[in-house]
């Protein structure tokens, strides 16, 4: 079988010659011995693995995908063990989650063999309070699609600098500018919100959007319903959550008629759109709270990123779709939280109100679960900022939306 798994694995690595390398290297320790990346399909986890394994000697190492050795009935462990006899000491498995029990295979590769072992799987998988205890042994990192940098990397052959969310608040007239000495960053916002998350849409632009849906139908009738145990009778339930989203704003969202168009309880409820975020289907903001339970009503939901919405949704509403893109940007290195006065607040200390290029101060405000409340108004609120689109520089508190796309 090993025999087998490197005939495979030297063809892999022969076709997949992708040379740009994700935000996922600056992030990972590879002094780890177990490490696990995480994330929704297509975002590149495949990828991460081969440009890895590709620094080192073709002998030392090994890929191989789960699902291509689950007919076969041989186990993870014993794979490995051979690997390492051989002298292999890298060995990465892709689709762990396909395998059942994996938690308890690694565990005992961790603990008896002398390799390193990457592996990938489903943003939905878990490891806390497993059979195995194996979240005491990894390390895990869950990782996103394209940030609007990444794309115009990939898109123009160009290399940009990698701002912080301090630089941005600070300096953010200066860095618009330099940045917009070289491209026209407009010019491509669009492009990226409704096409650029995936990085398969370089691959086939023309068939992206099939490419999608394909892949949001795979992470619900076959990721959650395994990894969760969902009743198979209930997936059409799942999309039908999907569905709604499109036809509702984010803090309209109503539980009471969600239970009841979807016909489910208020806990299944709030369990199906924990595996859904957890998916990388959907996305949320919740209140700032030390109480907040993954099972309970986020205070804003959403399509997991902009180019799901432009996929599933038949009148993408652009305010929707800005806030999810703010949500992506800021959600990968810092914590961000729904906001009675503005839209979102994030770290605990900066409030942000998201539109378009005519949103001002004067026009900033609360997002109302009651829409006869009295606006609250972020102008002398410190800390406070208006993220506007369609503008190239902002000025003072008010910058651009497409900035934030730099962060990562």
């Amino acid at each position: 079988m090993l025999k087998e798994l490197r005939i495979k694995y030297a063809k892999i690595l022969k076709i997949n010659q992708t040379q740009y390398k994700r935000y996922f290297f600056r992030k990972v320790d590879f002094d780890n011995k177990l490490i696990g990346i995480l994330g929704s399909r297509g975002i590149g986890k495949t990828t991460f693995l081969l440009q890895y394994l590709s620094q080192f000697d073709f002998d030392k190492t090994l890929y191989f995908s789960a699902d291509s050795i689950i007919s076969s009935g041989i186990k993870l462990y014993d794979i490995a063990e051979e690997f390492s006899l051989y002298g292999g000491e890298i060995l990465a498995i892709d689709e762990i989650h396909k395998y059942k029990n994996f938690e308890l295979e690694l565990k005992e590769i961790y603990d008896f063999l002398d390799i390193k072992v990457l592996f990938s799987g489903s943003s939905a998988i878990s490891l806390e309070h497993n059979k195995a205890d194996l979240s005491r042994r990894a390390v895990l990192y869950r990782f996103n699609g394209l940030s609007f940098k990444e794309f115009l990397e990939i898109k123009l052959k160009k290399e940009f600098k990698l701002l912080s969310l301090d630089d941005i608040l600070t300096n953010h007239i200066n860095l618009s500018f330099e940045i917009s000495k070289e491209i026209k960053p407009l010019k491509y916002f669009r492009e990226y919100l409704e096409y650029g998350y995936y990085p398969y849409y370089f691959e086939a632009p023309n068939s992206y959007k099939l490419k999608v849906e394909e892949a949001i139908n795979t992470v619900i009738e076959t990721d959650l319903l395994y990894i969760f145990n969902i009743d198979i009778q209930n997936v059409y339930k799942l999309k039908q959550l999907v569905k709604i989203l499109c036809l509702n704003k984010p803090y309209e969202l109503n539980i009471s008629n969600l239970t009841r168009d979807i016909g489910i309880g208020r806990e299944t409820l709030y369990k199906y759109i924990h595996y859904l975020v957890l998916g990388g289907v959907l996305s949320k903001v919740d209140i700032l709270s030390k109480k907040n339970s993954h099972f309970s009503k986020p205070a804003k939901l959403y399509l997991d990123n902009p180019n799901l919405t432009y996929t599933f949704c038949l009148n993408p509403d652009i305010g929707v779709v800005r806030e999810q893109f703010f949500v992506d940007m800021l959600r990968v290195n810092n914590k961000i939280n729904y906001s009675k006065i503005g839209d979102f607040l994030v770290d605990e200390k900066y409030i942000f109100e998201v539109g378009g290029k005519n949103k001002s101060f004067k026009h900033a405000g609360a997002k109302r679960l009651n829409p006869t409340a009295k606006r609250g108004q972020i102008k002398d609120i410190p800390n406070s900022y208006v993220v506007s689109d369609d503008i190239e520089v902002g000025d003072g508190n008010k910058i651009p939306l497409w900035l934030f796309g730099f962060l990562y």
